[in-house]
């Protein structure tokens, strides 16, 4: 689902766009109302000439995508419930769920995008609200089921499903991230460890003994970290070999 930001300009009529800040603390989930609208139509609704009413929303949802039409930091007029500090249009984020086309599509884009927003603020499901729980308007209407509120129930469940899907993937992405750290850490102290044969240092404590021995034979006094390896391995193979033809 494509997700787009199409604000509405501060200059909206009605303060549809106050400006006023807000640190949203929950999600408040809307059905538009109307059946024939898309998201971009309910976009366009707010900035419509025609339009006298205050009431506006941060995101608008359909089959296809998502329009963000207020920033997520400014509060909309979406609850019904004043403005008071702890009022749902003071603290929480107004989602607008279409009811046209293909419902159950837009019902699944809504909770993909519900899930990514809680997951991206360490919420739970918990956080989510209804138009209805802050002035009793019966609204997400398309939840109600007479007041049993099943498809409200479903969508949280939808909601979770979403939530669970993108933790799996979020684990995934940190350990194939962690996989590839542990590579590239590996390659670097290879990396590290070959440079180190390369420099030019005097005889290891290990290697004095083979220095000794061949001293006359050696032009430079110095040497990289594998030649004096290889030094001090012929130095002991030519001990051994010594050693075994004293015994014979």
């Amino acid at each position: 689902m494509n997700y787009r930001l199409d604000h509405i300009p501060k200059t909206t009529s009605c303060n549809r766009r106050s400006g006023l800040d807000m640190t949203p603390t929950t999600i408040t989930i809307h059905n538009t109302g109307n059946s024939g609208s898309s998201a971009k139509n309910e976009r366009g609704w707010l900035t419509n000439p025609e339009n006298n009413r205050t009431a506006s929303y941060h995101i608008v949802v359909d089959e296809h995508e998502a329009i963000e039409c207020i920033p997520l930091n400014e509060n909309a007029w979406h609850a019904g419930d004043g403005s008071n500090a702890a009022s749902g249009n003071r603290t929480s984020i107004a989602i607008e769920i279409c009811e046209s086309g293909k419902y159950q599509q837009t019902l699944h884009n809504a909770a993909h995008l519900v899930a990514k927003m809680l997951l991206e603020r360490g919420w739970g499901v918990e956080r989510l609200r209804r138009h209805f729980d802050w002035s009793g308007k019966i609204c997400p209407r398309l939840m109600y089921d007479g007041g049993k509120w099943t498809g409200w129930c479903s969508f949280i469940g939808m909601v979770k499903s979403y939530t669970s899907k993108n933790e799996e993937q979020t684990t995934r992405e940190v350990l194939g991230a962690v996989d590839k750290l542990k590579k590239t850490v590996e390659e670097q102290n290879k990396r590290l460890k070959e440079l180190e044969g390369q420099q030019e240092i005097d005889p290891p404590t290990w290697a004095k003994e083979a220095a000794d021995y061949y001293e006359k034979e050696m032009s430079n006094k110095k040497g990289s970290y594998d030649f004096w390896r290889l030094l001090t391995i012929q130095y002991r193979k030519k001990v051994i070999q010594h050693n075994e033809h004293g015994h014979s």
